[in-house]
């Protein structure tokens, strides 16, 4: 497989692997773990889809409700935007210490754990009496989300061919797609009848049935081995992870991708309920279905990195996310359309490639790196929901695009820095070898 997104050389791998601690493996002949066709696969694919799905539904459950909170309520665009940043700020803020948790206790009870919690909560959120205690009842579910990302991906990295590996979290990427149109559609059409209320308790009821058949689904670990729970050896993992360029660049990828994401979903719903639009909540929740674009790009991310490589799949994935925004300026509804599947498209993309590349470039405390990398990913959203209504509330729609367009610019130079360093890195080699 080759280096990771953004321009690693196969030096930087392999000097990583030779400090790593050796653990002991199958032979090199008979290699156990999940691949496509074989035993358990589907079925494990199949859980983690709909775990992606609960996930990603029960995480953004108010972001096509936010014009109706904000009347319920009687708060403006920003304050009700909190709806969705405490979520995913919560997420991100716990996503490192339930990786540490998912190391000792294992990633298929801790999943099942969150996925419980986070269930449980969803259905509390739908008596909220105020919007103070709607933001702390979402913060509390994204607390119990935050350990599902990484757990699943350092679950998928030890227990299936690595190979199969980005097209089984392009997969889960997949799974968190369907999980985030079906929300919104479902909330937009159900809010416009009985209102947000009864929405957002019927994606909790949704999300029971979603965890109750992971969990059932999911094959029990074969690979995983147990690690300390010790802070030190926490430190020290992070650490090391922190100091590994590579690894903070496809950080920073992830943040900013979500960052544009974020921004352009959260406020969507305002744009389109206002003139020259003004769409009813229903058709608004329906728009949600350009999704599905995601759940293709994401799924192929692996057949697109064979034929592009990782930087060259990041600089497609960051030009189809510009196009987006810049048709979305337009005040035609086939137009926004348009942009909103290029923009999906080139999220959901970026957001596989970078995610895969991390579970490929760390060769210990991969739950540790993915959770990294989640916590990054998910501090862009909080942040893309929080300043992309801040900019709608001072420039209008082109304040948002202009903050996503800012973000690409930022993938894109992070990406050919890259590039220039592996470049360097290669150069360099040769003169050490003499």
């Amino acid at each position: 497989m080759p280096s990771a997104s953004t321009g690693a050389s196969t030096t930087v791998d392999a000097a990583t692997t030779a400090t790593a601690p050796s653990a002991p493996s199958a032979p090199s002949s008979v290699d156990s773990r999940m691949a496509p066709g074989g035993p358990g696969y589907r079925r494990m694919s199949f859980a983690l889809f709909l775990a992606g799905v609960a996930t990603f539904a029960l995480l953004y459950s108010t972001q096509a409700l936010l014009p109706l909170v904000s009347t319920d309520f009687g708060v403006t665009a920003s304050e009700a935007s909190w709806t969705v940043s405490a979520a995913t700020g919560a997420l991100a803020l716990f996503v490192l210490p339930m990786s540490a948790l998912s190391e000792r206790f294992g990633r298929r009870t801790l999943m099942t754990a969150s996925l419980t919690v986070a269930v449980a909560v969803g259905l509390l959120v739908p008596f909220a009496p105020s919007i103070g205690a709607l933001v702390v009842l979402r913060a509390v579910q994204g607390a119990a989300l935050a350990g599902l990302p990484a757990s699943a991906t350092a679950y998928l990295a030890e227990e299936v061919r690595p190979k199969a590996l980005i097209t089984a979290i392009g997969l889960f990427v997949a799974g968190n797609s369907v999980g985030g149109m079906s929300g919104r559609v479902i909330t937009g059409w159900v809010a416009q009848e009985w209102g947000w209320r009864v929405a957002v308790g019927t994606i909790g009821i949704i999300a029971v049935a979603c965890a109750i058949a992971f969990r059932l689904l999911l094959p029990a670990p074969r690979h995983f081995t147990a690690g300390s729970l010790r802070p030190r050896v926490l430190a020290r993992t992070v650490r090391d992870h922190l100091a590994n360029p590579l690894l903070c660049r496809l950080y920073a990828i992830g943040a900013l991708f979500m960052m544009v994401f974020g921004g352009v979903y959260t406020v969507i719903g305002y744009r389109l309920t206002d003139a020259p639009f003004s769409l009813p909540q229903g058709v608004i929740g329906s728009i949600f279905l350009v999704y599905l674009v995601g759940t293709v790009s994401a799924s192929t991310a692996g057949k697109l990195v064979g034929r592009l490589g990782r930087r060259g799949s990041l600089y497609l994935a960051g030009s189809t996310t510009t196009a987006g925004l810049l048709l979305s300026l337009a005040d035609s509804l086939l137009l926004v359309l348009l942009g909103l599947v290029l923009i999906t498209a080139g999220f959901f993309a970026g957001h596989a490639v970078a995610s895969s590349s991390v579970s490929h470039t760390a060769v210990r405390g991969r739950a540790q790196a993915s959770a990294l990398y989640q916590s990054a990913y998910y501090v862009g959203s909080s942040a893309g929901s929080t300043l992309g209504a801040v900019a709608f509330h001072a420039s209008g729609w082109a304040g948002t695009v202009t903050l996503g367009l800012l973000a690409v610019l930022g993938v894109v130079t992070i990406t050919v820095f890259g590039s220039h360093a592996a470049r360097a890195q290669s150069r360099r080699k040769p003169a050490l070898a003499h």
